[in-house]
């Protein structure tokens, strides 16, 4: 298990460059986490959702993504509630005092998926939440060392040299640790080191003689790694010497999978910028409104920030706007909630640019698509690029914009595809429920096209490059593979790996 002295310390990406270490060796391994909470969530093979960052590590495994891998995850609705989502699926939504009560049952759930996975793999690599140290939280901890315990789990710990106090980071967690758990802890690795790395061995000889512990490892700082992020939103990019187009996102309060713009984010000629709270949105070719876990509040926060006048200001001047998921919802004419699951019960009216209205339902759509862009008839821009995604909502949107939609997609078990989403008579917004609608390179190339049209300066913004992100990823997993490989030493973990685990590629 790799827990953490704080968030962020890494240990997402230790366990997805393990998974694809192992892997890579041969052995039969799979990623797990208990209880994760994060907006940007994954749709697995057996129909349910999991998190992103174990979808990740499971694509680093060689696997599809599943409910298992996964159990508990936690997609907030406000600062103080939560859907709880459980094998996959939705379960309730509770406050953090009621959510503490049904632990009990949570652990059950894990315990279940994890005996599954035991039985299926020889070794499994599991991801802890937070920090094993939050003394708050040590009652019923599912997430950490109460898991660990459980299933008699040996443990490392992970602390991010980059933000600083690594020392205090893990002496510090250590000492809050019961003698039981300090027991398990088998070794520390560093994540993130830049620079001489002769400086900072006098600080790991006084660590292991202070603690009794080894130090397995101190991994660097690996520039422009590109993993699709937990729940913080992306800020790596990569060198853009003349951008061809300038495309911007609100990053309002609850949005969710905003990896699906990685790749405007990543694009060498796509000048792509995250606009928070407070901050004055800057002219634009394209915006993109992103995924919502609650869109009429996140709706509301677009009108608090000053969004409204300018999406009319730059509609108005042939601007394009793209909504994905919630960003569609928000893109039309009404949003209905009926049975209060955003909320108090009611209506509130869109931004009007589309002719569709969308209503909640309980039942939450989950399924992976495949299919192709309807931009025919949009001037300069190629029709039928392949698009491939998947599907998380619990709104169904109906009206006459439906009638020109935005993509057609199918799902495993569909004879035909369906239309999905919608496009403005005027060509200028299009709104779909595909998440991933920018991954593949030819759909990508094509919605910038479409993006620079109307601008003035059409030709020198024509043939955008196309970006394999699957391809980036890939060999990103592998560059972190070797990273691992040439850093940590394994063998003082060999009495808990599979043998195969410590030989070479």
């Amino acid at each position: 298990m790799v827990q953490g002295c704080t968030s962020d310390a890494g240990k997402s990406t230790v366990v997805a460059g393990l998974c694809r270490l192992f892997a890579r060796r041969g052995v039969k391994v799979a990623p797990f986490k208990s209880q994760n909470m994060a907006l940007n969530a994954a749709v697995t093979e057996d129909g349910g959702e999991i998190g992103r960052a174990q979808a990740l590590q499971a694509l680093a495994a060689g696997l599809k993504p599943h409910t298992d891998f996964n159990p508990i995850l936690l997609k907030p609705t406000t600062d103080r509630r939560a859907q709880v989502i459980v094998h996959g699926h939705p379960v309730a939504d509770l406050d953090a005092r009621d959510y503490h009560a049904y632990k009990t049952r949570a652990m059950a759930a894990v315990l279940e998926s994890h005996a599954r996975l035991s039985r299926a793999y020889e070794c499994l690599l599991v991801e802890g939440a937070g920090s094993p140290a939050e003394i708050n939280l040590r009652d019923r901890d599912i997430a950490n060392m109460g898991f660990a315990e459980a299933v008699d789990c040996p443990v490392i710990l992970v602390a991010d040299i980059d933000k600083g106090g690594v020392f205090a980071h893990l002496v510090g967690t250590l000492e809050l640790l019961s003698p039981s758990e300090q027991a398990r802890v088998r070794g520390f690795v560093i994540n993130r080191f830049r620079g001489d790395i002769s400086l900072l061995e006098p600080g790991l000889r006084w660590l292991e003689e202070r603690t009794g512990k080894p130090v397995l490892g101190v991994l660097p700082y690996l520039h422009g790694l590109f993993l699709d992020a937990e729940d913080a939103l992306g800020t790596a990019t990569v060198a853009k010497v003349a951008p061809k187009l300038t495309v911007i996102a609100p990053a309002y309060p609850r949005v969710s999978n905003h990896n699906d713009l990685d790749p405007l984010r990543l694009h060498p000629e796509v000048d792509f910028r995250w606009i928070g709270p407070g901050q004055t949105p800057p002219p634009a070719d394209l915006v993109v409104l992103p995924g919502s876990k609650a869109v009429q509040a996140d709706l509301a926060w677009l009108e608090e920030q000053g969004w409204i006048p300018y999406l009319k200001r730059h509609l108005r001047y042939g601007g394009k706007v793209i909504g994905l998921c919630g960003g569609y919802q928000m893109l039309g004419e009404w949003l209905h909630d009926p049975q209060g699951l955003e909320g108090a019960p009611g209506s509130r009216a869109g931004l009007g640019v589309l002719e569709v209205e969308t209503t909640l339902e309980a039942e939450k759509q989950l399924r992976n698509v495949t299919g192709r862009l309807a931009l025919k008839g949009l001037p300069g821009v190629a029709d039928g690029a392949a698009v491939s995604g998947y599907e998380i909502h619990m709104g169904v949107t109906r009206g006459p914009g439906c009638g020109r939609p935005a993509v057609w997609l199918a799902a495993p078990g569909m004879v035909l595809p369906r239309p999905d989403g919608s496009i403005s008579e005027d060509g200028q917004v299009l709104g779909t429920y595909c998440h991933g609608l920018f991954d593949e390179p030819q759909a990508l190339a094509a919605l910038l096209a479409w993006a620079a049209q109307g601008s003035g300066r059409d030709g020198e913004r024509s043939g955008f490059q196309t970006v394999d992100l699957a391809a980036r990823r890939e060999a990103d997993l592998d560059r972190l593979a070797d990273s691992i490989a040439a850093s940590l030493d394994l063998t003082l973990l060999a009495d808990c790996l599979p043998a195969r685990a410590l030989q070479g590629d």
